[in-house]
């Protein structure tokens, strides 16, 4: 899950490929920010995940693809672009999908303009899932990220995440870009 070299005894580590500061060693404090970061994003989504499931017995990668139909004006989306807004692969969204469908929480239809593309499409019960699921799920991002840092700290982590998404070509989605027309080449 790490791209932090092999510790050895007290010499230095060989660089990675491509590492662009060969002294950079598994101990270097440089990569503190670094182990913080994964520490604390694996275990905020194992927790919050946990909640959902405890209170509503949704995932978070559910409601995340019922959140992401949701910011939709016509609350669908081609299965290729859900699968890119909640970073899951083709075929794990299509399972996850596969589930929101038998718990009627999602329609999968073809796609009006390209017969070739699925779409899925959040029902008035997964609408009401979702709502429900809402509160809980905003009260534990409020709980135990919002609450711990400090206001004036925020924009910097956002600040530099958003650095990190830029420098890796990607954009985040805002509600605005939600809807998504089918058989756009963007979809393809």
């Amino acid at each position: 899950m790490t791209s932090e070299l092999v510790p050895g005894p007290a010499r230095a580590a060989t660089p990675a490929a491509g590492l662009q500061n060969p002294s950079l060693a598994v101990g270097d404090p440089a990569l503190g920010s670094w182990r913080a970061f994964l520490q604390a994003h694996a275990r905020l989504i194992r927790r919050l995940d946990e909640e959902l499931q405890a209170a509503h017995g949704l995932s978070l990668a559910e409601y995340d693809a019922l959140f992401q139909l949701n910011l939709s004006p016509t609350h669908r989306m081609r299965m290729s672009v859900l699968a890119d807004r909640v970073l899951l692969s083709r075929s794990g969204i299509t399972r996850l999908v596969d589930r929101l469908v038998a718990d009627r929480m999602v329609e999968r239809t073809a796609c009006p303009t390209d017969l070739r593309g699925a779409e899925a499409a959040i029902t008035p019960a997964g609408m009401d899932r979702l709502r429900n699921a809402s509160v809980t799920h905003l009260e534990g991002i409020h709980r135990l990220f919002l609450d711990v840092i400090p206001e004036d700290e925020r924009a910097a982590i956002e600040r530099g995440l958003t650095r990190v998404t830029d420098g890796l070509g990607c954009k985040p989605v805002l509600a605005a870009q939600a809807a998504e027309s089918c058989g756009s080449p963007a979809e393809s």
